[in-house]
């Protein structure tokens, strides 16, 4: 998850199966504790856990993925462009071998 942001993600989406209703038994589970983990590291180095969300949903909901997807991206967009990007742009800016101070 945090691997996304590192590329430049603004945001990222995990979908899980129905809690209690896993192929992998206790896969979504662990996902939501990992999440959990990311949030708050998220939160520490000040990009903010509103980036992150989980979303829980059985294979056959297809119109409920949608539905999640175009909240989430419509909630992303809203928060701009995520601080890593938004340093990497100013970063960009600074001409090859200036040094700022």
């Amino acid at each position: 998850m945090l691997k996304a942001f590192e590329n430049g993600a603004d945001g990222v989406m995990v979908m899980g199966c129905l809690e209690g209703n896993c192929h992998f038994v206790n896969g979504n589970f662990r996902a939501r504790a990992r999440l959990a983990r990311v949030s708050r590291i998220l939160e520490t180095i000040g990009i903010g856990a509103e980036r992150i969300r989980m979303f829980n949903l059985s294979a056959g909901e297809g119109a409920r993925f949608a539905a999640f997807v175009s909240e989430f991206a419509a909630e992303v967009q809203q928060l701009g462009p995520s601080p890593i990007n938004v340093a990497r742009q100013e970063a960009a800016k600074i001409p090859t071998g200036e040094i700022r101070v």
